[in-house]
């Protein structure tokens, strides 16, 4: 018989309620229904199979990508009293002797495995021994053979799943129609899955654009504002994440370099400082990120474009996970427009899917020069539909535009008439009219477009060249080193037959300069100060992620609610019966500012529970009856023990009661208890 979800969803894990989405979701996997589940990052799609995991029978293998992310959620698993392992390259033998033994003796409730473990046969035959019932699969989106993440091994996983025969639950936050399509085809071929697709939409991350200009400064600019935070610079090269965290460390900032060329205990130890400390900032390609669990990365900005719409969903959904409020900010210019563009051009993919990727791009572009609510664009992209969001640069400085038609058919025609072979900065000669030897050596003075478009500046050219590029009108060839070729989609144009609107303000490459929000209010910010130093001390002491402990989340409803005992701790969001238990009276401590009285353990055990509240009325009723109704009687009383027994039983009549506390105690206490027990 499976355990009732909503008892271990608070008895583990220490949540009144599940998040939107959830319960349907873990509800079909505890049923043994296979199951695809789009959400979004920092959804709660780890409870989604953990808690599965708890009410069901036998193993769960839990597949998933990064041995960092397995471990980082197995020690969270652990603090929180559950049985779990991961069985990783990096475990050390007495550790893999450990967890064969617990395999053996049927004590685990949660494996994680890499993917490449799939590539033994031994693994299946390890797994059907340790009667392994259900596999979930994290990051499904590595399934697919041209997503950004592929990753070969995830192709094995539906042959394990046939071989063993039990139910298969997928996960992933980043997976369009297409990349839907493909994880079901490559896991559950034989029978489509139950699919749940619960929203794109991440509302407490501010979204920001701006074009490049003094980008360095910038970075710092954005950097300073939010000076102690955790964040993530990324950078489109190995060499711009060493100087960007070189010049972040330069003012003051507690920085670190992460890219592929590092040695492995080098990225390592950056996973690691991530992990520990607080407010570091990781200046990264893109090698850093899914692996990344931390809840706490309050901003992440974007030095160079991303190279898709998916990559950049998935990039600053690394921010805010724990639902607080993040910042992102996405730098971008005509140079990492080309980047991209050629990146695609260059790649092995089939023409259709190098197809694909440039309208992957283009939906980016889209994105970045937009003049409404950017995460209405972003959604719509996932296929959902949004009111403004208010919480974008553009809700909150509404763009100008202008129609730019006229300018867009003039830098059509000069790169036609030069024969689609140079690039923005000599059409832009052409345009202006400036007469440099290069145009002069071509007669591209003499041309009609010479000097025609004298009435904007060499700046605003520039802008209109970017957005050009941004709309794929012009498209950088990289058979002709870069040239911008006109698309199929500016024939229109070029025609007359349709109209452009480009902004204003980006032209002027406005920075983002909204203020961080605060967390929390200026009243409760020094005890929230105290309780995350008592946290990183108790972290460091057992050697774990601070928020491994208690994420920022929990750690701010103490500080707004100030809880006095252990059954108001015990109503923090996230404390569970294994955290309450361990941390809840030092917390205390640092709330109230000296030891709290603690109950009984076996009253503290009901904590925060209905039970808690029956068992101080049994004592009550209990404190009554000590000498008996008439006072005179020699002092009777229950032991902590029993007393609990009583409230979480909650027997019905005098012969169950007799059977948990004995006919002597229930001859003196029967009656009235069981007339406090039918008050509730």
């Amino acid at each position: 018989m499976s355990a009732d979800p909503t008892q271990v969803l608070t008895r583990v894990f220490g949540f009144d309620a599940f998040r939107p989405g959830q319960e349907e979701i873990a509800r079909a996997v505890i049923d043994g229904r296979d199951v695809l589940a789009i959400m979004p990052t920092g959804g709660g799609k780890s409870l989604c199979y953990q808690l599965p995991a708890l009410c069901r029978p036998g193993l769960t293998v839990v597949i998933s990508p990064l041995i960092a992310l397995m471990r980082d959620q197995v020690r969270a698993l652990q603090d929180a009293g559950v049985a779990a392992a991961a069985l990783t390259s990096g475990n050390s033998d007495e550790e893999n002797a450990a967890l064969h033994d617990a395999l053996a003796a049927g004590a685990l409730k949660l494996l994680y495995i890499a993917p490449e473990r799939l590539a033994s046969s031994a693994t299946t035959g390890m797994l059907r021994r340790a009667d392994c019932q259900l596999i979930a699969v994290d990051e499904a989106h590595c399934v697919s053979q041209w997503g950004h993440d592929f990753r070969p091994d995830y192709l094995r996983i539906g042959d394990l799943r046939r071989s063993l025969g039990v139910p298969l639950a997928a996960f992933t936050a980043t997976a369009d129609a297409g990349t839907r399509a493909e994880i079901v085809t490559r896991l559950f071929a034989d029978s489509p899955p139950d699919t749940f697709l619960r929203g794109f939409d991440r509302p407490n991350i501010r979204l920001a654009f701006a074009v490049k200009n003094k980008p360095r400064q910038q970075l710092m600019d954005f950097a300073d504002a939010r000076r102690g935070q955790a964040g993530i610079v990324y950078c489109a090269t190995r060499a711009r994440t060493e100087t960007l965290a070189q010049a972040l460390s330069d003012a003051g900032h507690s920085a670190r370099a992460y890219h592929g060329g590092l040695e492995d205990w080098e990225r390592r130890k950056v996973e690691a400082m991530f992990q520990h400390e607080e407010g570091l900032v990781v200046c990264a390609t893109v090698a850093f990120g899914m692996g990344v669990d931390k809840p706490d990365v309050r901003w992440v900005l974007h030095a160079d474009l991303p190279k898709s719409i998916e990559a950049y969903y998935q990039e600053i959904g690394r921010a805010g996970r724990d639902g607080l409020p993040a910042d992102t900010l996405t730098l971008f210019g005509p140079d990492d427009i080309r980047l991209r563009r050629a990146q695609i051009d260059e790649s092995p993919a089939p023409p259709e899917r190098r197809d694909a990727d440039h309208g992957r791009l283009n939906t980016l572009l889209g994105l970045a020069e937009a003049a409404g609510c950017r995460r209405q664009m972003l959604l719509a992209y996932f296929g959902e539909m949004s009111e403004p969001c208010g919480n974008c640069d553009n809700c909150a400085t509404p763009a100008r535009v202008f129609d730019a038609t006229e300018p867009v058919r003039m830098a059509l025609s000069a790169a036609r008439r030069t024969g689609e072979w140079f690039g923005a900065g000599h059409l832009i000669d052409i345009l202006t009219g400036t007469a440099t030897e290069k145009v002069r050596a071509r007669s591209h003075d003499d041309l009609p477009t010479f000097g025609v478009g004298k009435g904007l500046s060499r700046a605003r050219w520039q802008g209109v060249f970017r957005q050009m590029m941004g709309r794929d009108l012009l498209r950088p060839d990289p058979e002709r080193h870069g040239a911008l070729r006109m698309t199929r989609a500016a024939q229109p144009v070029f025609r007359g037959e349709e109209t452009v609107h480009l902004r204003e303000d980006t032209l002027r490459a406005t920075p983002d300069r909204a203020a961080p929000r605060a967390l929390v209010s200026d009243e409760d910010a020094p005890l929230l100060a105290r309780l995350k130093a008592h946290r990183k001390t108790l972290a460091d002491a057992a050697g774990m992620p601070p928020y491994i402990i208690f994420n920022d989340r929990s750690l701010i409803e103490m500080a707004e609610t100030r809880p006095a005992d252990l059954d108001a701790f015990a109503r923090i969001g996230g404390v569970g019966a294994s955290k309450l238990e361990r941390y809840g009276a030092s917390f205390l401590k640092v709330i109230n500012g000296a030891d709290a009285p603690l109950p009984h353990p076996a009253r503290a055990r009901l904590a925060g529970a209905a039970a808690g509240n029956l068992y101080d009325r049994l004592l009550a009723a209990e404190k009554a009856l000590e000498r008996g109704a008439c006072g005179t009687l020699r002092p009777l009383s229950l032991t902590a023990a029993q007393r609990a027994r009583l409230a979480k039983a909650r027997p019905g009549d005098i012969d169950q009661m007799a059977r948990l506390i004995g006919e002597r105690a229930t001859d003196r206490f029967g009656m009235a208890f069981l007339e406090v027990l039918s008050e509730t």
